[in-house]
């Protein structure tokens, strides 16, 4: 018997902010007098304001923030998750439906849910999620999924200096979704086929359709589901399993190798992750950096690169490590390297896959200066050695250069 008391909450992601209006308001509908519908807009944040609003029943509420201290992370984390609290303890709010702004990404609320303490406990303890669901418009995403508009360009920063693309929210909400609804029209079979065959690679497993069939997706949406469920930087890079076949012109590369990159080679090789990719993500090592992993993410043409945290060769101690890291670890141990090892998955829709891997391959170190050992890596250039993180954005689980609630990249 289920004896989960928490309150179940969706939460809805999109570029289109009338499309993620839509699917909020069907599912308020669906029980206006249970539901609560909250909403935090972040159209005027350059004027140092956010609007929340909120709506239950007959009630609905507009109150206007001030920044906290200029942050729109810090303004989201004092103010959402305490009204989450509330709203989930209500006795008549049976369902919340959280509606993000343009410019936040579902994993970084989910984050804050399960790992920013509210008086005293996180607000998963109040709170299940029962489905993120992310719209998808059938007309634009492939555009929007590829290119280098920035989000201030298109008038829906974050903040006054987000620097992220539309390819990096757009591709960043798809992927952490459980079910997608479509919207918007192809514009002839081709295009309708590669932008399935995109979706089946980002996230396998997340039913599709229209608006209409609202109940069906969320009642398809598999037990695997992650729900809100954030993967670590050593956490599982192929998800629900896509196909690593070549569909419609779109393929999916895994690389993997023992040797470590050299730090410069890499940084020239990675050009060849943002030209024709819609998505590149995954753990490498530097030969200068033996103890740390790092995180690349890229989609379209923004780029990501972060620290993921010391690899188990690294550690005398595996006590806090995962269990499924840890299994994994003892899978693949070395004895030369350890866990150590580059696992880099690339959804490619115009770029040559053998090209990428090739360029890749280019950038580990030779033979020579494998056998040269580690006194003579460390004397290498390193563009990887240096990264700025804002104190007020802590980057969470996956270590990134990130805004849990959609600040800087």
């Amino acid at each position: 018997m289920d004896t989960d008391s928490r309150t179940p909450l969706i939460m809805v992601a999109g570029i289109d902010p009338q499309q993620v209006i839509d699917v909020a308001e069907a599912l308020w509908q669906q029980d206006p007098q249970g539901t609560a519908l909250v909403h935090h807009d972040l159209r005027a944040v350059a004027e140092g304001v956010v609007s929340r609003n909120t709506r239950h029943g007959e009630h609905a509420d507009v109150h206007v923030l001030e920044l906290a201290h200029g942050c729109v992370s810090c303004t989201l984390r004092e103010d959402m998750l305490p009204l989450l609290r509330r709203l989930a303890q209500a006795p008549d709010v049976r369902r919340i439906v959280v509606r993000l702004d343009t410019a936040l990404e579902p994993e970084t609320i989910c984050w804050a849910l399960r790992h920013v303490e509210v008086d005293g406990r996180p607000l998963i303890t109040d709170v299940s999620v029962e489905a993120v669901l992310a719209t998808v418009d059938r007309a634009t995403f492939l555009a929007d999924a590829s290119g280098d508009e920035e989000l201030v360009e298109r008038g829906v920063g974050g903040s006054p200096d987000d620097e992220r693309t539309v390819a990096q929210v757009a591709v960043g909400q798809v992927e952490f979704a459980d079910a997608l609804v479509l919207a918007g029209e192809d514009e002839d079979r081709w295009q309708r086929s590669r932008l399935e065959a995109v979706l089946a690679r980002l996230t396998p497993a997340a039913p599709r359709g229209r608006l209409a069939d609202l109940d069906r997706l969320l009642a398809e949406i598999p037990e695997s589901a992650r729900r809100g469920e954030v993967d670590g930087p050593h956490g599982r890079l192929l998800r629900g399993q896509p196909s690593l076949e070549t569909d419609a012109g779109v393929s999916t590369v895994l690389f993997e190798e023992r040797r470590p990159f050299h730090p410069q080679r890499l940084h020239e090789a990675i050009d060849v992750l943002l030209e024709g990719v819609i998505r590149a993500r995954g753990r490498v090592w530097v030969a200068t950096q033996p103890d740390e992993a790092l995180w690349i993410e890229s989609a379209g043409s923004g780029l990501a690169v972060g620290q993921a945290g010391p690899w188990l060769a690294a550690l005398d101690d595996w006590s806090d490590v995962a269990d499924e890291r840890r299994f994994r670890a003892e899978l693949t141990w070395d004895d030369y390297y350890g866990d150590r090892a580059q696992e880099l998955v690339v959804i490619a829709h115009e770029a040559d896959p053998g090209e990428i891997t090739r360029a890749l391959r280019r950038a580990v170190l030779t033979d020579d200066e494998l056998a040269a050992g580690r006194e003579a890596w460390g004397a290498y250039e390193d563009p990887f050695a240096e990264f700025h993180r804002d104190p007020c954005e802590p980057a969470g689980d996956r270590g990134l250069d990130e805004s849990e609630m959609g600040g800087n990249q």
